[in-house]
């Protein structure tokens, strides 16, 4: 069976989502009133998120490809995309911020995760075909 090119629509879709949320916790984070060391633990989860799920993802396809991916790197994959969200859920429950702030870097937190599976998914799709 053939491959078929991943959408355009699909793509910018996912360059969006990844764009919209990483932007927008890091807009959030920016402006908020926080000490400078909480704005770079929240950083910090962010970008070590996004590297997990990321690193995941390439995992769980090189697996689907049968290409060899030791078991101890799976699961620090696993292990690590699960520990940054929670850290997040950690460090939102004991900030003290509104919970409307709280609810905003959450979301803005899973649509970077999304968007960043979904461009490496994309990127992954569309390497071998022409």
């Amino acid at each position: 069976m053939a491959q078929q090119k991943t959408s355009a629509a699909f793509i910018a879709a996912s360059w969006v989502a990844m764009g919209a949320g990483t932007v927008g916790y890091l807009v959030g984070l920016a402006r908020a009133e926080m000490l400078l060391n909480e704005k770079g633990y929240y950083f910090t989860i962010l970008m070590f998120g996004m590297f997990a799920v990321v690193s995941l993802q390439k995992s769980v396809r090189d697996r689907l490809e049968k290409i060899p991916v030791t078991d101890l790197y799976y699961g620090i994959c696993w292990f690590a995309t699960l520990l940054s969200i929670v850290l997040l859920t950690v460090g939102l429950w004991n900030a003290t911020i509104l919970p409307s702030e709280k609810g905003f870097y959450a979301f803005a937190f899973l649509l970077a995760l999304f968007g960043a599976i979904a461009v490496q998914k994309n990127t992954r799709d569309n390497m071998n075909i022409e």
